[in-house]
């Protein structure tokens, strides 16, 4: 679970929720991967499906029989899936998830019994640093999002206050641009031209 911890360090340091986990095999960690989701740009980033791709590949099989899932939160409805769909045979969860967790919070996809397979599930392992990592996470996103706004309100009362001095601003600043600006407007369009012409 410390590997899958410092895989969810490396989703902070780039702007992601920390998620973390890692796939292991034999005793030996197979695939690493972690939250990547608003920087790919893609739903399917999160780290148990990166941590799925790497280790199918590694092992050349879409079968994951015998390996150890760790990750530092419950996986959701799709990780859950794919997990019973790679026949993981063990999942170690750091801490649940109360929105969307499918290893027995919301759903238990992994113990389903109507499935043609199940997972063996411990919950809780370093649960304190796993949870830790999010609340860090969240409070910070919360203070930048509360200092964005007041940014904001203060612009807007900066240009309610005074709307000619920022306009001067802006023409003193780019006299070129809003010049050009001001005799494109001026000409007239293509379909005027035709009947100025005529």
């Amino acid at each position: 679970m410390k590997a899958a911890l410092k895989q969810a360090e490396k989703a902070i340091a780039i702007g992601e929720v920390p998620i973390g986990a890692v796939i292991v095999y034999e005793g030996k960690i197979i695939a690493r991967g972690y939250n990547r989701r608003n920087t790919d740009k893609t739903t399917l980033a999160h780290a148990e499906i990166a941590c799925i791709r790497k280790a199918c590949k590694k092992i050349g099989d879409w079968r994951l029989e015998g390996c150890t899932l760790y990750c530092t939160l419950e996986p959701c409805q799709m990780c859950a899936g794919a997990i019973i769909q790679s026949r993981i045979d063990r999942v170690v969860i750091g801490t649940t998830s109360p929105k969307s967790g499918c290893g027995g919070t919301l759903l238990n996809i992994l113990q389903n019994p109507d499935f043609n397979h199940q997972a063996d599930v411990l919950y809780g392992v370093l649960r304190e640093e796993c949870t830790e990592i999010l609340q860090r996470f969240f409070k910070d996103l919360r203070r930048r999002n509360k200092e964005r706004k007041k940014m904001l309100r203060l612009q807007q009362a900066q240009i309610s206050e005074h709307p000619v001095q920022i306009q001067q601003a802006q023409i003193s600043e780019h006299p070129v641009q809003i010049q050009q600006a001001q005799l494109s407007s001026q000409q007239p369009a293509p379909h005027e031209q035709e009947v100025i012409r005529q």
